[in-house]
């Protein structure tokens, strides 16, 4: 009846879907994924992975890949943040609009990296290939149905042959124009349009010489009548310049040819260099976010879900970061230890995070583009919160309501909700960090006083059959804590725990002993995995 029968099918094959089919690979799961297009990415789009990301790499055993694509020592250009100049000749005149942080050596063992899509893509698709997807390119949805068992779809490949597949769950990472979206009629909210822009991928090497290698992320040029914004992220070859347009004004994306195009780097060079026009690629900077990230068995990822103006660089990064959120759950619940409740916390964590990062894209598109209020400044977070320091609030997370999704500081402290914290570990003759030790099960930390909770948790995960695995910190451990005090990083005492899901996001803490290890274990961990949902 079905020509293929698959537990996950993935729709869209960008940095989002390539990373649900790795992530749910390396876990096991079998996906099949459509992408219309014949093949990966071509130009270097989306060029900034966050400290976040590679972690999350790091865990599906590509990190080392994907840092090999790094075109020498990148970090320097995010240190020098985002500037604006008249022109770029006038690079000794910068003037600095933001200096985020991004990483640290006590906030994780990786650092943020340059890298356009292009490059990664191919990585990603390699290894979610080698993980067991079915990965199709020229391939594209023509439609789906779900009922209470599955989802049926209907696929066309570029020659026009079509086949039917059943699965067991559909994932939409097919873009801000969704086909998915649209065919499940989920409604989005938000600003709506904030600006047009085009962005030119040119060739110009005279331009290396005029910025003096200057180290930026974007250096942005008002020269010209219209505000352009340089990215070096990826190199300079080619370089990406995204001019604005104004729709409104009559100017539409046909009316800028290549000769339009070198006048408008000219103009914001300062200089009549020498300038050919690569590609050309208009799109939209926008503010929506989707009312649901999940409907049935069929959820939303990346801008699917949510899509906002790329300032802060939090769109690819934030969608792989969904895909890693949804992928463990499925797994669990796929592999029949997760429940369908755990599946629920996708959309009640990613949702409001998405919403509040989307608005905090907001804050930066008016404060570089000169509008922004004092209320505007006032909102601002810095981006290693939002990518580090964000919080959950959802029935897999053991702890009190009322925590903003954003907190003007960063607070990794081991409090429930929030990314565990990294510190460095001696394990044998290696140096690991405790990111390193959590992947495909939940992962009880205890202290060298915590034997009790470690004899309870071999029990209760057995009951339940939920995996988990126990690690004692501390000088007499098999892990070691190298430079801070495990306890101290936690907040807990020698004899506390704390549960970590297998996303690295802590679920539980208990800062000492409890009367009865067994019963407060049995009920944190079922509620962790959704056996016993929990009020939020």
């Amino acid at each position: 009846m079905y020509d293929v029968r698959i537990p996950v099918l993935i729709v869209g094959g960008g940095p989002v879907g390539l990373s649900t089919a790795l992530f749910s690979g390396r876990r096991g799961v079998r996906t099949m994924l459509l992408e219309k297009r014949d093949t990966t990415s071509t130009l270097p789009r989306a060029p900034g992975l966050q400290a976040r990301t590679m972690e999350l790499f790091r865990a599906a055993g590509l990190g080392k890949e994907i840092r090999a694509l790094e075109m020498g020592d990148s970090h320097a250009y995010f240190e020098g943040g985002i500037i604006k100049v008249h022109t770029f000749a006038e690079i000794d005149e910068a003037v600095l609009l933001e200096a985020p942080s991004l990483d640290g050596p006590t906030v994780s063992p990786e650092r943020v990296m340059g890298c356009g899509q292009d490059r990664y893509e191919k990585v990603l698709a390699d290894k979610a290939r080698e993980a067991g997807a079915d990965v199709r390119f020229g391939t594209k949805l023509i439609s789906f149905e779900q009922d209470a068992d599955g989802v049926t779809a209907i696929a066309e490949e570029t020659g026009g042959k079509r086949f039917t597949i059943r699965a067991d769950y559909l994932v939409g990472a097919d873009g801000a124009g969704s086909r998915t979206r649209e065919m499940l009629g989920v409604k989005r909210t938000g600003r709506g349009t904030v600006f047009d822009a085009l962005s030119i991928y040119f060739r110009a090497p005279e331009l290396e010489v005029l910025l003096k290698d200057a180290k930026f992320i974007l250096c942005y040029a008002s020269a010209g009548g219209t505000l352009m914004g340089l990215s070096r992220l990826h190199g300079c070859d080619p370089w990406l310049a995204t001019p604005l347009y104004y729709p409104e004004k009559g100017e539409k994306p046909e009316d800028f040819d290549d000769a339009r195009c070198v006048d408008i780097v000219r103009r914001a060079a300062g200089h009549d260099i020498d300038v050919e026009v690569v590609a050309k690629v208009p799109w939209r900077g926008a503010q929506l976010v989707s009312e649901t990230f999940r409907e049935g068995r069929v959820f939303l990822a990346g801008d699917a879900a949510h899509v906002h103006p790329p300032a802060g660089g939090f769109g690819a990064n934030t969608g792989i970061h969904d895909a890693h959120n949804l992928a463990w759950k499925l797994a669990a619940v796929l592999q029949g230890w997760g429940t369908d409740a755990l599946l629920d916390t996708y959309d009640a964590e990613r949702r409001p995070l998405g919403t509040a990062m989307s608005e905090q894209a907001l804050v930066r598109n008016r404060i570089r583009h000169g509008y922004a209020t004092e209320q505007d400044r006032a909102d601002f977070v810095d981006d290693v919160i939002i990518t580090l320091g964000y919080r959950y609030r959802s029935s897999s997370v053991i702890a009190p309501a009322g925590a903003k999704v954003l907190s003007p500081d960063l607070e990794l402290t081991g409090e429930p909700g929030t990314r565990a914290p990294h510190l460095w570990l001696r394990k044998g003759g290696e140096t690991i960090s405790t990111i390193d030790l959590f992947w495909d099960s939940y992962v009880l930390l205890t202290g060298p006083d915590g034997a009790a909770w470690t004899q309870a948790a071999a029990k209760v995960a057995e009951k339940l059959g939920v995996p988990l695995r126990v690690h004692t910190i501390g000088e007499a451990q098999a892990l070691k804590p190298v430079d801070r005090e495990w306890t101290d990083v936690y907040g807990v005492g020698p004899a506390g725990a704390v549960l970590v899901r297998p996303d690295a996001f802590v679920s539980w803490r208990a800062e000492g002993p409890a009367a009865d290890p067994l019963a407060v274990l049995s009920d944190v961990i079922a509620r962790a995995a959704g056996h016993v949902p929990a009020s939020v």
